[in-house]
């Protein structure tokens, strides 16, 4: 039976740093394709009113959307401000009668994880939380004993099949194109497996550093922020069994199949790094052991990627600003040719961002009398940057109760379960140079065989 539409949204934090540069334009966009006719209900303790809350709303959209008059017009009948303390009862009775009729209201904890407990507990107290939907942000714990009892604290409140828990890298258009190409394609998934990949590698580069997030980071790292959940995401997407049919479960299914046999780090797998400088950033301890830097070797332990190294790169103030992951397929000895050496030129490129491409690594035969040739790279797929923004498609799908593009608990577990042993200091923090890829000597501990693909190449044949 499918899930029922909610009926209201309601989010919290809406005076916040992520209501301001994600939800309201996600929002304004909904309402613009038509898919959000209900009641919107932000709820904040910043003193404001309702005017102060459109005024933000309108400059949020200005500068990380585009304003679309009529759409906004309409976005703004339909909102309403509680400026309230999640501590206080009086709150959670306002937000009840503010729903009215509603019977099935989505809520957005777009909070800090330390105030879920509270907020749950206030709408459970004023008769909120039956039927409804809760959606929560990353980070899901700190590591595997926190995000499970983050997990207890939100059920005793609301059952699984009602927490969404929000990660906008599966909301990538990119990066669900990761599954469709494999499968819709035999040619590429009869080649994707241990007998002809030799290695993968995802590289993650930001080319700014902390941009007024220094006291976040300090709490968080690299492997917190960007490695346990978007790069075992998009691992889980390149690497799981086709799932069995289209509802959300199957695909939900083979992520977390997937993850449980990825291997956990080990101290030996993984390479950590921070920028000269990061310990002037505002927020950032003047003996900072954080971060900002990593790249991990995981292995995955099942039949069709046994021996195949997947390698993850991550960090800021790199030469590039990009995501891009590289397939590189093994060479095969062939009697006929001329040029048999180790380099074959042979891949399957995708670009995540900025711009989403697709492209094959070939190579042709050179003119001549000689059976040699040159690498040539055909792009099967270019397109500009997301038409549907990951928050436009993610707060849609959890209002009408699809859960496909959302972790689920034992999926989070996993991920910690993998980077657990090398959280903290257990792995020797190096310093780089902004504008380097990263510490020196990093490509005789943790590389691909052949070295790091370098996205800047890539971007700059775009």
């Amino acid at each position: 039976m499918p899930a029922s539409r909610a009926d209201a949204l309601v989010f919290f934090g809406a005076t916040g740093d992520l209501a301001y540069k994600q939800i309201f334009p996600a929002l304004q966009a909904l309402v613009s394709h038509g898919h959000l006719d209900m009641p919107v209900v932000g709820v904040a303790k910043s003193g404001w009113n309702l005017g102060q809350l459109k005024a933000r709303a309108k400059d949020s959209i200005e500068k990380h959307g585009s304003l679309d008059p009529a759409a906004f017009e309409k976005l703004c009948s339909q909102l309403s401000y509680i400026d309230g303390d999640y501590g206080d009862p009086t709150t959670f009775k306002m937000l009840r009668a503010t729903l009215g009729a509603a019977r099935r209201p989505l809520f957005y904890l777009a909070i800090p994880p330390s105030l879920f407990a509270t907020v749950a507990g206030g709408l459970a107290s004023a008769g909120c939380v039956e039927d409804a939907r809760v959606v929560v942000e990353k980070p899901f714990g700190r590591d595997l004993a926190s995000a499970r009892e983050l997990s207890r604290t939100l059920h005793q409140f609301f059952p699984e099949e009602s927490v969404f828990r929000i990660d906008h890298y599966l909301g990538k258009e990119p990066v669900q194109n990761l599954i469709y190409f494999r499968f819709a394609n035999p040619l590429i998934e009869a080649s994707w497996n241990h007998r002809h990949v030799e290695s993968v590698q995802v590289t993650m580069a930001e080319s700014f550093g902390m941009a007024g997030r220094g006291k976040f980071y300090e709490e968080a790292g690299s492997i917190r922020d960007v490695v346990q959940n978007h790069m075992l995401e998009v691992i889980a997407c390149l690497a799981m069994e086709c799932p069995s049919g289209k509802d959300h479960e199957a695909r939900r299914e083979e992520r977390g199949r997937l993850l449980e046999t990825v291997r956990p780090l080990a101290p030996s797998d993984v390479v950590r790094g921070q920028f000269r400088g990061y310990r002037q950033e505002p927020g950032v301890a003047s003996d900072s052991q954080v971060e900002t830097f990593a790249a991990a070797r995981f292995q995955i332990e099942n039949e069709r990627w046994q021996g195949v190294p997947f390698y993850v790169r991550v960090g800021k103030c790199l030469p590039v600003t990009a995501t891009e992951v590289l397939v590189k397929f093994k060479h095969t000895l062939r009697p006929v040719l001329d040029d048999i050496g180790p380099s074959t030129g042979s891949f399957c490129r995708f670009r995540l961002s900025p711009e989403e491409v697709i492209a094959l690594g070939a190579r042709v035969k050179r003119p001549g009398v000689r059976m040699a040739g040159d690498n040539i790279e055909l792009v099967a797929h270019y397109q500009p940057p997301d038409e549907m923004e990951p928050y436009e498609r993610l707060l849609g799908d959890a209002a009408i109760g699809d859960a496909t593009l959302f972790s689920r608990q034992d999926t989070v577990e996993a991920s910690w379960r993998i980077v657990d042993p090398v959280l903290g200091n257990v792995v020797p923090l190096h310093e780089y140079e902004p504008g380097t890829w990263g510490p020196p000597g990093l490509d005789l501990t943790v590389a691909p065989p052949g070295g790091w693909h370098d996205p800047e190449a890539s971007k700059a044949a775009l």
